[in-house]
């Protein structure tokens, strides 16, 4: 016959009682795997050190050292372990307490065998069952995130073919911002923690939308051989909008953090730091973190890139006119970080022609 304890959910019973444990372990054997623990403390060291965590706890409410509120309450605040059911063994008079407290159900002393096998039996399926589920939605999260990712580079690639001065510009300014976010993240600071926060990989992503409101400026504007008169540059500034627009658009079916990076960046990456920049004159900390890291690596590429109003400056160059901007045009922090990583910037620029 076949070993099948292999595959038997496991439980956890948690009581400082050996004769409680031992009845309970002998109701469950034959549909399940055991473990045991006598107080809260041990049954949390074995939930952080199991190879494979147990599909429910029947967890007693009064033990010493750590009673089954205190561990419920700690449970709780543990990604890993919040989403295990957990049924308080209890006695009647704390039935309400033991549900209100967050235990998926209860199981009396002195136990009846036949309702300790359903009450487990019923959990467990009912876990399963909201697994199923929560994989099935985080596949089609995942399918749904793959097509926007897919369509929203395909918005970049167009805006790139068009912009025939553009080259690898979209790819560059990506390797740009993930250089210089890394280096940020190599300290410690108010940058780094809010990058963190904001989560970095996307903004690296997000950065390649950035002059996707391009797709509304006329030809003859963005394809001009030359420098844009003014009432020319006014239409071109009108590209953050346009971005912004579009990216709006799209959020209004689909909420999610890589969107909102994008529409920041779309918007703003032409803010300055001492306001005097477009469409709306921000300053300073108003200027979402991911649009002032754009904003430099922008400026970087298009100083170190040939374009069909000019030539390309030298790397020397381009960095000299970088700090100038310190403070003024650029974030003072984020142009110091571009300053100390200048060698990569070069290195990524001349691998990426």
């Amino acid at each position: 016959m076949a070993d099948t304890s292999n595959t038997r959910p496991t439980v956890l019973i948690v009581d400082d009682v050996e004769m409680n444990v031992m009845i309970l372990e002998e109701i469950l054997k034959d549909r399940y795997n055991t473990i045991t623990a006598g107080n809260g403390v041990e049954a949390l060291n074995v939930l952080r050190t199991t190879p494979i965590l147990p599909k429910i706890i029947l967890l007693d409410v009064f033990m010493p050292e750590m009673n089954g509120y205190e561990m419920l309450e700690i449970m709780k605040a543990d990604s890993a372990l919040k989403r295990i059911p957990v049924i308080f063994i209890t006695t009647s008079d704390s039935e309400s307490e033991a549900l209100s407290a967050g235990a998926v159900d209860f199981i009396s002393k002195p136990f009846l065998p036949e309702i300790v096998q359903l009450r487990v039996k019923n959990q467990i399926e009912l876990k399963n069952y909201s697994d199923s589920l929560e994989a099935m939605v985080a596949e089609k999260a995942a399918e749904i995130t793959s097509t926007l990712d897919n369509m929203l580079q395909s918005m970049a690639n167009i805006i790139e073919y068009r912009n025939l001065e553009s080259g690898s510009h979209v790819k560059r300014t990506q390797f740009f911002s993930k250089a210089l976010i890394d280096h940020i993240m190599g300290f410690s600071s108010p940058y780094a923690d809010e990058l963190q926060t904001l989560d970095r990989d996307i903004i690296v992503k997000s950065v390649a939308l950035h002059d996707v409101g391009k797709i509304g400026i006329p030809d003859k504007i963005l394809l001009k051989p030359g420098k844009l008169d003014a009432d020319e540059f006014e239409i071109m500034k009108t590209h953050t909008t346009i971005g912004k627009n579009i990216i709006e658009s799209i959020l209004t079916h689909s909420e999610t953090i890589y969107l909102k990076h994008c529409r920041d960046i779309c918007y703003c990456h032409h803010e300055r730091f001492d306001g005097k920049g477009y469409p709306r004159g921000l300053r300073e900390f108003e200027i979402p973190l991911s649009a002032r890291i754009v904003s430099l690596v922008d400026v970087y590429d298009a100083l170190v890139c040939a374009r069909v109003y000019k030539a390309a400056f030298p790397y020397e160059e381009a960095v000299r006119i970088i700090g100038e901007g310190r403070g003024t045009q650029f974030d003072p922090f984020l142009t110091d970080m571009v300053l100390e990583i200048q060698d990569q910037f070069r290195d990524i620029s001349l691998q990426n022609q």
